[in-house]
């Protein structure tokens, strides 16, 4: 009988630790440079006057552009992080809907953190800082999808990793509460929309956010080779 080793599929596809660790540089990154840039500026929100806001943004047209850039650009790793976490889940055997929730949350995180770095970019344009109402316009789009509409695509990120990685014991139990305790904070930051207060559930979301993913990715990364089958023998021919 010839007998020849079976081998187990492994899960191919990049790093969600290095994606992860990508993604949170690149964000610090942006906001350093912008901070950096400002020269001690005091940051503004959307709600400040309008000619002050345009101000603002002309005196400080490098620090815009260079801290849209990175923001725009932190978008791509995380975009990856999200489809590569649901492809994992997949290889893995989860079949939940979980799995649908975390891409749909993923991909408009993602496409929240692209229009954001954009609409803060055009901010940078002296053409555009002529006009106080579009400075106004704009700063309102990017400062709305880098905040709220982050935050509650990211919440929706953390609870379909999370729930679904709860239910099939894929992450300890405390760090899939604290997926959860996230995704319920990003849910609830869409109430900035009609009570202002309610912003505060975003730098929640958003940096308690950057520890779980850091966390869930290394994690996650590790299942694979523990859930991986030895080879067995598999005979094949008889002589």
């Amino acid at each position: 009988m010839i007998v020849m080793m079976q081998h187990s599929p492994r899960f191919r596809g990049p790093s969600l630790t290095l994606l992860a660790t990508v993604h949170i540089l690149l964000f610090v990154a942006g906001l350093a440079a912008a901070a950096t840039l400002r020269h001690g500026a005091p940051y503004l929100t959307p709600f400040a006057p309008a000619e002050q806001l345009r101000v603002f943004f002309a005196q400080n047209p490098n620090a815009q552009r260079i801290g849209s850039f990175f923001l725009f650009a932190s978008a791509i790793p995380f975009g990856i992080f999200a489809v590569t976490a649901v492809s994992l889940l997949r290889f893995l055997g989860v079949r939940a809907a979980g799995v649908n929730i975390t891409l749909f949350g993923g991909v408009s995180a993602a496409i929240a953190l692209f229009v954001s770095g954009m609409a803060g970019w055009i901010l940078s344009i002296p053409d555009v800082l002529a006009s106080a109402p579009v400075v106004k316009a704009l700063y309102y789009i990017s400062f709305l999808s880098g905040g709220v509409f982050y935050a509650v695509a990211f919440g929706l990120l953390a609870a379909g990793i999370s729930i679904t990685c709860y239910f099939t014991r894929l992450l300890p139990i405390w760090l899939a509460a604290l997926g959860i305790a996230i995704a319920l904070a990003g849910e609830l930051s869409s109430l900035s929309l009609i009570a202002w207060p309610a912003n505060f559930f975003i730098p929640i979301t958003r940096f308690l956010g950057f520890v779980w993913m850091l966390f869930a990715a290394v994690t996650l990364t590790r299942l694979p080779r523990l859930r991986t089958a030895p080879a067995k023998p598999a005979a094949i021919g008889a002589a």
